[in-house]
């Protein structure tokens, strides 16, 4: 496929929704245009081509349709899950939509659940595609960042910094869970930023050891509480702790700590996108458009040292993205040193 015979881009978001992402649908869509190039959105993800869901009764996005957008959080498309893509049918349907519509090539922006599909669909429609990282998690191989990690990692800390005022106005404990599904890379990020006392993710904690890290942090808050007389903030990696941030609480309370816990959850996705998500988005989606025009295929947009690059979608997403060592070992040595002060 080359720029002379591609008439058409599908494009749709799916998963979790994360900020930045009508930025690009916004970029993909002016990007498209100026090559000459038809857009054409699908609702609610891939069930908008299962059932058929376009966005308007024309399916074809104008620039009218994206301007204006590129601040707001949430996506123009909308997002949802879609088991029907895990069989034979909803593969079958996805691509017989994509057949109809005369689509050259399909853009998804989601995370690794969402190029699952991606990759599955290949077997069924022989159009391109390609992927655009967009998941607060960060936990995409291959690229630096993806879309929406950095305002996630923001609305946390505004948050944590609220919560902060409260826990030193009463002196107390408060655990905070932050999101990531199976990642640590918004819990360590927040955490430094915030100055949290504790930072538990999977990269420093361990399931079986969890009775001794209780012990361990019950001392320790019990010690700077009588020694700086302030507040003592855990942020925790949901899906780590048993029973999450309410039942470390819980069990905090019976070695005869006062302590609250707090789920941000949602509120994590929400929101207009930081500058950095807005940049991003927009590079990733122009970056697409040209891969789509230069015949490339099964492949994700990254971004590595600021420069855009292409990962294979399988490679993107055969593996969890770890958090830097760096940023771990940060961590440690903040948490070694309060103690020696303490001490």
């Amino acid at each position: 496929m080359t720029k002379a015979n591609m008439k058409r881009i599908g494009i749709l978001t799916s998963g979790g929704d994360a900020p930045g992402m009508n930025a690009a649908i916004r970029s993909v869509v002016l990007a498209a245009h100026h090559y000459h190039i038809d857009v054409v959105g699908f609702y609610h993800g891939y069930n908008g081509l299962i059932e058929p869901e376009y966005v308007q009764q024309s399916k074809v996005l104008t620039l009218a349709d994206v301007n204006g957008i590129i601040h707001c959080g949430g996506t123009i498309l909308k997002s949802a899950r879609c088991p029907k893509m895990h069989t034979e049918q909803g593969l079958q349907a996805a691509a017989d939509t994509l057949a109809a519509e005369n689509i050259d090539a399909l853009v998804v922006v989601g995370g690794d659940g969402s190029f699952t599909g991606l990759i599955a669909l290949q077997a069924y429609w022989q159009g391109q595609v390609i992927g655009i990282p967009g998941t607060i998690d960060n936990d995409l191989a291959g690229t630096d960042f993806t879309i929406g990690f950095a305002t996630a990692v923001n609305t946390a800390i505004e948050a944590i910094d609220k919560i902060r005022d409260t826990a030193d106005a009463f002196e107390r404990a408060f655990i905070v869970e932050l999101m990531g599904r199976h990642s640590g890379h918004i819990t360590f990020n927040v955490g430094i930023a915030c100055a949290a006392e504790q930072v538990l993710s999977f990269e420093n904690f361990s399931p079986q050891h969890a009775t001794q890290t209780l012990v361990t942090i019950a001392k320790e808050i019990k010690q700077a509480q009588q020694e700086r007389h302030s507040s003592y903030i855990i942020v925790i990696a949901e899906n780590l702790w048993q029973g999450g941030a309410t039942a470390l609480a819980q069990q905090l309370q019976q070695q005869g700590i006062e302590c609250t816990a707090c789920v941000l959850g949602h509120i994590q996705r929400g929101g207009s996108p930081v500058a950095k998500d807005r940049i991003l988005a927009t590079k990733m989606g122009v970056a697409a458009v040209q891969a789509l025009i230069s015949s490339k295929s099964n492949i994700m947009i990254a971004e590595q040292h600021s420069a855009m690059c292409h990962i294979t979608l399988a490679e993107a997403i055969k593996q969890g993205k770890l958090v830097s060592q760096q940023l771990v070992d940060a961590q440690q040595n903040i948490l070694a040193l309060t103690a020696q002060t303490q001490c």
